[in-house]
């Protein structure tokens, strides 16, 4: 296997050294990695002791970034030690939002400015503007978060966040966009989508005044050929893409399902969540996979999937999309105009499925209960009154929703 020049890491070694992490402990020897401490390293330490992630460009802005993102949604006050380990390996592309924690993601970032102000140029810092639904919610979203990740200015501000309408994407918008930039208060422009992303892309494929669109792709997406042609649009038209959810967790724990692909990929050297990122990775329309990394364990992990230079051969892809089909009844993948058009009165399936994932699949209990909580209390007091059968009908993944709406209700309400 290839070594990294400045410090002679044999990858393979540590993919499968770190690898174990999915399955129990980190042992990381220094003879492998090299001593990890907990005081700031200057860049040219890091350059000498550490392999780098390797990095792409951010569509036609010119920037290059590292093609690992470090995701926000997390409580970064109490997480720091994250932050001061993810620049030594090059994860310098720290992605936020308005909303993630309760705005304690934003504020640990500003603690860490704070301690470390020298950094900040180095850095690659976003957010988004949760929730805002008018310009002037925008704006002060927008203040909100420069204040508190004491930050002058945002290298990427996600002007929408989770846009589920191309409707959303409008002049006005546009105009605010350009007015941050000549303020300094933001230096690129871009909207995330989790829900109709199809759509959503084809229209921001259109828009020269979007440079950036985050999405939620993954194994279990890479069938979709709508979504792919939406993609491949935003890459032809010179648009960053970033990748979220890229572990493609849906409801369901541990399955046999879960146990073998686990084993198929352990014996390949590395854990079958560094094969999922892996596998996004490899295709080279995006820049970068934002993945949230909420200890040194999943960020050597998830570092080491990234450095790495072994291709998922056929027989991997094969399996990964094998295990797609056999859980797809627990994956919701984010149509929610199918389930709103079979039940209008009630907009909110798509997003119970989500924050029940959130519930069973990332351990974000409170956050989950959060979310729900923040339905209409006319819609959350007849849910377990309705009949789903018809968005069941409807749903191409075949998701037994009437159950796992129950389900919601008993677990978030």
């Amino acid at each position: 296997m290839m070594k990294e020049k400045h410090n002679k890491i044999n990858r393979r070694n540590f993919l499968k050294t770190v690898g174990a992490a999915g399955v129990g402990s980190v042992f990381v020897s220094a003879d492998s990695i090299g001593a990890l401490n907990e005081t700031n390293a200057t860049a040219k330490a890091q350059k000498s002791k550490y392999p780098q992630v390797p990095k792409r460009k951010l569509g036609k802005t010119g920037v290059k970034l590292p093609c690992l993102c470090l995701g926000g949604n997390q409580d970064l006050i109490a997480n720091q030690i994250v932050l001061r380990r993810a620049p030594q390996w090059g994860v310098y592309y720290w992605d936020s939002a308005h909303i993630y924690t309760g705005g304690n993601s934003e504020i640990g970032i500003g603690n860490y400015l704070t301690k470390n102000p020298k950094m900040r140029k180095k850095l690659f810092i976003t957010s988004k503007a949760s929730r805002a639904r008018t310009i002037d919610q925008v704006e002060e979203r927008l203040q909100t978060s420069l204040k508190r990740a004491k930050t002058n200015y945002f290298d990427l501000y996600y002007g929408y966040h989770q846009c589920p309408d191309p409707a959303f994407l409008t002049n006005e918008l546009k105009e605010w966009a350009e007015n941050a930039k000549k303020r300094k208060l933001i230096r690129h422009f871009g909207i995330s989508t989790h829900q109709n992303m199809a759509e959503v892309l084809t229209a921001a494929a259109k828009l020269d005044w979007i440079e950036v669109v985050m999405t939620i792709y993954n194994f279990r997406l890479m069938q979709d050929k709508k979504l792919n042609a939406a993609i491949e649009a935003c890459h032809k038209a010179g648009k960053g893409i970033m990748a979220i959810k890229t572990l493609g967790l849906g409801q369901k724990i541990t399955t046999d399902e879960d146990k073998k692909l686990t084993g198929h990929f352990l014996q390949r050297g590395f854990t079958k969540e560094q094969a999922k990122i892996k596998a996004v990775l490899q295709d080279k329309r995006f820049t970068a996979v934002c993945v949230g990394m909420k200890n040194i364990r999943e960020l050597t992990s998830n570092v080491a999937a990234a450095l790495d230079k072994t291709k998922l051969t056929q027989a991997d892809t094969q399996a990964l999309t094998e295990y797609a089909h056999a859980t797809c009844d627990g994956y919701c993948a984010g149509c929610a105009n199918i389930c709103d058009s079979a039940l209008p009165d009630i907009p909110y399936v798509s997003d119970i499925m989500r924050y029940l994932m959130y519930y069973n699949s990332y351990g974000e209990h409170d956050e989950a209960r959060k979310l729900f909580a923040q339905i209409p209390g006319q819609v959350r007091n007849k849910l377990l009154k309705l009949d789903f059968s018809p968005v069941e009908a409807r749903c191409p993944q075949h998701l037994p929703i009437g159950k796992l709406v129950a389900e919601a209700v008993s677990k978030l309400a």
